[in-house]
């Protein structure tokens, strides 16, 4: 299972790429491992402000529809457009092209609360 060391994760199964006061948000290899053929990714909630753990959009597999939950507060500034198109960039490539959005972050303090990729590695087992 690869869990990079260079990201921060999230019990909810997202990881976070810090860069700045943005951050880079997706779900997980586990996660899409998990959900099986990710067949639509809706996220409709760019140019919005949103609380941490609040819905920022949904992920749809051929078995299952799941929300995907914000794992910092912030305004969501970019959503990954190719995603529409190629929904199983997901599956093929959760930690790079598969991306979901970009985030600047409204408090950086909330940053400390992601897990580390030892501590995720303990959650998925």
């Amino acid at each position: 299972m690869n869990v990079p060391e260079n990201l921060k994760y999230t019990k909810d199964h997202e990881w976070v790429l810090i860069d700045g006061d943005v951050v880079t948000i997706g779900i997980t290899e586990f996660a899409q491992g998990e959900l099986g053929d990710i067949v639509f990714v809706e996220i409709e909630t760019e140019d919005e402000d949103l609380d941490k753990e609040e819905v920022f959009g949904t992920i749809e597999a051929v078995k299952t529809v799941s929300d995907l939950y914000m794992p910092i507060s912030g305004k969501v500034i970019e959503v990954n457009a190719e995603l529409e198109d190629q929904p199983d960039l997901v599956n093929k490539d959760p930690f790079e092209g598969g991306w979901m959005i970009k985030v600047q972050v409204a408090d950086t303090a909330e940053l400390e609360d992601l897990l580390t990729a030892e501590q995720y590695k303990e959650v998925i087992g």
